[in-house]
């Protein structure tokens, strides 16, 4: 087996995990940072969107959204020590012999950033069409369903963690949210196929929560792994990008004003808090934490501060009531299943 050998130097302790599923209460400062992090997506996503509407093209505002958040993130790691040794570790972790007792990376556990370039483009291209609220639950889905396979194969830093039948039903719930969601849009083609890309999206951001844990632990800190997620999605947004150019021509004049740029600030947050919470309470909860976040603030961006051509339906808010409860299932001590 490469598991073990795959394991950073500080696993969490099967203890710690047997006293999170007892006492659930010793979860909530890490969910409550998830939850933030949920919500700075949903501001992300329509940030990214407007973006892409105002320059008619989901690629260059990825592309914009990832080169201002590597931007920001190397020079937090140019002016913090203890990120600039970070990353130094990482490079050691990368070349490190199998039978090593240290931090052992392979690189396919970098590149987690493949993942969050998916994800910013889908939100370029279709938010503007669909809205936040049903851009979010669609990526619930995906998200959960795979949060609960990397959590078993323990893909993530903290190991395998049991399935349990309440977190099953949790991730059922949750898909179950995906289809009461769309279900006033099952009669429109176009729509449902943009909802495909979100819930793509979401199948990778557990798989990138989890690796980009795993890089955190070998750094001893969360920014070095920020700055390699960031620099692997903005090299795959760039080549992305000019084959958009080759193909459909170039953009149109970006915009003047500073608020559209900043989704990429938002993505180092989002980034930063995961590689940091996923370690504590599981790929599962992570997402979960932060899928109810992305809903509360979908909601009220949708509410409050709509985009042309979407509009928030009664079966949307149910949607994101039930995955709410998904959450709560989640968290829930319960028997083992697996």
């Amino acid at each position: 087996m490469t598991q073990a050998r795959n394991q950073p130097s500080a696993p969490v302790p099967p203890d710690a995990l047997s006293g999170l599923a007892a006492n659930p209460a010793a979860a909530v400062p890490a969910l409550i940072a998830a939850v933030v992090s949920g919500s700075a997506v949903a501001v992300q996503s329509r940030i990214n969107g407007e973006l892409a509407q105002r320059v008619g093209s989901g690629f260059t505002a990825a592309l914009i959204s990832f080169g201002v958040g590597l931007v920001i993130i190397a020079v937090l790691v140019l002016v913090l020590p203890r990120s600039r040794r970070g990353v130094r570790r990482i490079v050691v972790a990368l070349r490190a012999p199998e039978s090593t007792d240290g931090p052992r990376l392979r690189p396919w556990q970098c590149l987690g950033g493949a993942c969050g370039a998916f994800l910013v483009l889908s939100q370029g291209i279709t938010v503007a069409a669909i809205g936040v609220s049903v851009f979010t639950v669609a990526v619930v889905g995906g998200q959960v369903a795979s949060g609960l396979l990397v959590d078993r194969l323990g893909i993530g830093p903290g190991g395998a963690r049991p399935v349990t039948a309440l977190r099953l039903a949790g991730s059922v719930v949750a898909v179950l949210a995906v289809l009461v969601a769309v279900s006033d849009k099952l009669g429109d083609p176009r729509t449902l196929g943009l909802a495909v890309l979100p819930a793509m999206a979401g199948i990778g951001i557990a798989w990138q929560q989890a690796v980009n844990g795993r890089v955190s632990v070998a750094a001893g800190s969360a920014m070095p792994a920020t700055l390699v997620n960031f620099a692997v999605g903005t090299v795959l947004l760039s080549v992305a990008f000019a084959i958009s150019v080759l193909v459909v021509g170039p953009p149109e004049a970006l915009p003047t004003e500073p608020w559209l740029y900043v989704g990429g600030a938002v993505g180092v947050l989002f980034i930063a808090l995961g590689a940091v919470v996923v370690r504590r309470i599981g790929v599962l909860l992570l997402g979960l934490g932060s899928i109810a976040g992305q809903l509360i603030g979908a909601v009220l961006l949708d509410v409050f501060v709509p985009s042309a051509g979407s509009e928030l339906a009664v079966s949307t808010l149910v949607g994101s009531g039930l995955t709410l409860v998904a959450v709560v299932l989640a968290l829930l001590p319960g028997r083992r299943r697996a």
